[in-house]
C-alpha cells in the first residue's frame, strides 16, 4: 500500500469506465493534463501499465481489470460513507432524493404525498420519474423504488410487496361482462401487449389470438385509457388499487398473471444508508400504505366474470400467500 498513491484511484476508476481521458477529466472536474498525470503516477508507482492505448481511447488490460475488481467495492463503500455522513449532517429539513417509475409515481405515490408531508414535515421528498435504471451513486439519489428480482450490484434491496397483473375495466365494461365467462373478454377491446394478454388467457385454458386496440409504453396511461372506457387493461394490482377502491375501475376476473422477475416492488438504497432516519421513515411509511393498497384490491376479488372454479381458487390462494410472505418476512438482496 505504501507504493500506491491512493488519491489516484478514484480517477483510475472513472478512466476505466469512460475509456477516455478527456471524458474522465470532465466527469472529475479536472484538467485533461491532471488526469493524465494521475494515471501516469499510478502506473509508475506500480511498475506496470493498466491500460492498452488505442488511438484516442484506452482500454483496461488484464492488470487494470484485476486492480479495478479489487478496489471498486472499497471505493463504492467510501462513497456511500461520505454520502451517509453528508445527509446526516444536513439541516433541520432533510431532503431525500428518490427515483421511481413514472407509472408508479402517477398512480400510487403522488396521491399519497400529502399524507407523507403531514407525517414527516421535516423530510422533503425529491422525486425523479424515469423508465431508465438510474445509477443511484453517480446521480446522487438516496433510494429507488424498483420492480425486479431484487438483485442490483452494490445495493441493498428490501421487498415491499408483490403485484401480479389482473384485468381491469370501467364500470360500463364490468356491467357489460357481468355473468359471462373468460372467453367473453376475447371479444372486448383490449389494451396492452398481445403476448401478455395471450399468456393471461392461457391461464384459463384458452388459446386466443389477441389484437389490442392500443399499446402503451407507460402503465399509467394505459389505466387512464381503461378508466375512459377505451378498453380492458392488464394492470399491476398496486397501480389500480386507488381506482378499484373508488370504483373507477373494476377487477374483471380473479385470474392473475404472475411473473417472478418483475412482480415484486423493492426499496433500493446504498447499504451505508440503512439506518439513516429519513430512509427508515420512508420504509415504514411505504409498508403501511402498501398494506392499505393490498386490502383495497383484495376487496375487489368478487369479479363479474365467471372464472373456472379450480383456476380461480388456486390463483387466490397463491396471491394471498405471496402477500402474507412479503408482509411478514421482507427479503433483502445485495
Amino acid at each position: 500500500m505504501a507504493r500506491i498513491p491512493l488519491h489516484t484511484l478514484p480517477s483510475f476508476r472513472v478512466i476505466a469506465r469512460t475509456g477516455n481521458l478527456r471524458a474522465a477529466a470532465e466527469e472529475l472536474n479536472l484538467t485533461h493534463s491532471a488526469v493524465s498525470q494521475q494515471l501516469r503516477l499510478l502506473e509508475d508507482q506500480l511498475g506496470f501499465q493498466l491500460f492498452d492505448r488505442r488511438a484516442r481511447r484506452i482500454a483496461l488490460n488484464a492488470a487494470g481489470s484485476a486492480l479495478l475488481q479489487a478496489i471498486g467495492p472499497a471505493l463504492d463503500q467510501i462513497d456511500d460513507g461520505v454520502r451517509s455522513a453528508a445527509v446526516s449532517a444536513s439541516g433541520a429539513q432533510q431532503r431525500m432524493r428518490v427515483t421511481v417509475l413514472p407509472s408508479f409515481a402517477q398512480r400510487w405515490l403522488l396521491p399519497r404525498m400529502g399524507d407523507w408531508h403531514t407525517q414527516h414535515p421535516d423530510i422533503a421528498l425529491e422525486l425523479h420519474a424515469s423508465q431508465q435504471l438510474v445509477d443511484l451513486q453517480r446521480e446522487g439519489f438516496h433510494a429507488a423504488l424498483r420492480q425486479g428480482n431484487g438483485k442490483w450490484r452494490g445495493l441493498q434491496a428490501e421487498r415491499l410487496i408483490d403485484s401480479p397483473k389482473v384485468p381491469v375495466g370501467s364500470p360500463q365494461a364490468a356491467q357489460r361482462l357481468h355473468g359471462r365467462d373468460v372467453a367473453a373478454l376475447a371479444h372486448e377491446p383490449l389494451l396492452g401487449h398481445a403476448a401478455i394478454w395471450e399468456r393471461w388467457f392461457a391461464l384459463s385454458g384458452l388459446k386466443v389470438r389477441v389484437n389490442p386496440v392500443a399499446e402503451f409504453n407507460d402503465a399509467g396511461l394505459m389505466l387512464q385509457a381503461a378508466e375512459q372506457n377505451m378498453g380492458i387493461a392488464l394492470s399491476r394490482e398496486v397501480l389500480a388499487a386507488d381506482a378499484l377502491r373508488e370504483r373507477r375501475l373494476f377487477r374483471l376476473s380473479t385470474l392473475a398473471l404472475h411473473d417472478e422477475t418483475v412482480d415484486a416492488y423493492w426499496l433500493v438504497y446504498a447499504p451505508a444508508l440503512h439506518d439513516w432516519p429519513p430512509l427508515a421513515a420512508l420504509r415504514q411509511w411505504l409498508r403501511a400504505h402498501f398494506d392499505e393498497s393490498a386490502r383495497a384490491w383484495s376487496a375487489s376479488d368478487a369479479s363479474p366474470i365467471n372464472t373456472p372454479a379450480g383456476t380461480a381458487a388456486a390463483d387466490r390462494t397463491k396471491s394471498r400467500s405471496r402477500a402474507r410472505s412479503a408482509k411478514s418476512a421482507p427479503r433483502r438482496a445485495r
